[in-house]
Order: C-alpha cells, then structure tokens, then sequence
C-alpha cells in the first residue's frame, strides 16, 4: 500500500465531545448509535475510531483537544493508545505537520512555514498541545459529520504569499 492510500476499514466504534468536555465511547450495533450523536444538543463532534489505525487515534486526540476536551480524559486516552511525543512525530510527518522542539516547548506548522510572522504555528509542552495549537489557529471547529479535519486543514492551508509551497 502506498503511503497516500488509505486502506479500507470497518470503523463501528466513534467518540464524540460531550459539552461537558468528556470524550464519550460508543460502539454502533444497529446503525442508530451515530444518529443519536448527529442529533444530540449535547455532542459537540464525532470522531471514527479504528483501533488498529493510529492516525484515527491522534486525530480524536488532537482535534478533540483544540475543540475543549478535558486535559485529563485525553491524558487517560494517550495512555491507553500509547501515544506519546515520539509517536506524534510520526503522525505529523504523514498528515503534513512539521514538529519541532525548543527546550520545553514544542512548536507545530504546515509544510509551507516560512516564519513565525508570516505562517501559522501552534506551541505547546507537548508534541500534541502544539498540534492541538496549531488547529484552533487553522480554524478547526468540531464537526458531527463532514467537518475539516487537521489533517485536511493541514494539506489544504494557503501558502503565504511568496512562499515555496
């Protein structure tokens, strides 16, 4: 499989944002789960999650951030994904997010960053604040269904004027 393609997948779990900033767990039996969440005032947005997909799992961890998930609940899900700043190295590398590390801080742009003047950026003490940084700065709101999502405001992000990309 090229790096580009995206391999086909049964996804039937989901997470979705409470507005009290839990990331809620729920597995689709009959096809009413996903509706449910789509209709409820109290869902912010919905992620898929594919358990053998770490690009699904740093997606929810990163968007669901930038959208006001509780710090806590998304500490407890990299604990359980696995996921620490070694990992999001990787993850940002192929959805076109570049990391870097200054002493503590960590610093997220897109493939066209020019400099901290012109080009946005996000920073955080972790790998995944910074991502999480730099979608709230890209415009990322929560979505229920066919929202951007980093990934794609990521690749799709305007080149500044006079940049190479």
């Amino acid at each position: 499989m090229r790096g580009d393609e995206r391999r086909e997948t049964n996804m039937k779990d989901c997470y979705y944002l409470h507005t009290n900033g839990d990331l809620i767990y729920k597995r689709e039996f009959d096809g009413s789960t996903v509706a449910g969440i789509r209709e409820s005032d109290f869902a912010v947005g919905l992620w898929f999650f594919d358990p053998q997909d770490r690009e699904s799992a740093w997606a929810i961890l990163v968007e669901g951030l930038a959208a006001g998930a509780s710090k806590d609940r998304i500490a407890d899900l990299m604990g359980t994904w696995q996921c620490d700043n070694e990992d999001a190295v990787h993850y940002a590398k192929r959805i076109g997010c570049a990391l870097s590390q200054d002493g503590d801080q960590y610093c997220a742009t897109c493939a066209d960053f020019l400099n901290l003047q012109e080009s946005p950026a996000g920073f955080g003490h972790t790998a995944l604040e910074a991502m999480a940084d730099l979608c709230k700065t890209l415009g990322y709101s929560p979505s229920k269904m066919w929202g951007a999502s980093f990934a794609d405001l990521c690749k799709d992000h305007e080149p500044t004027e006079g940049s190479a990309g």
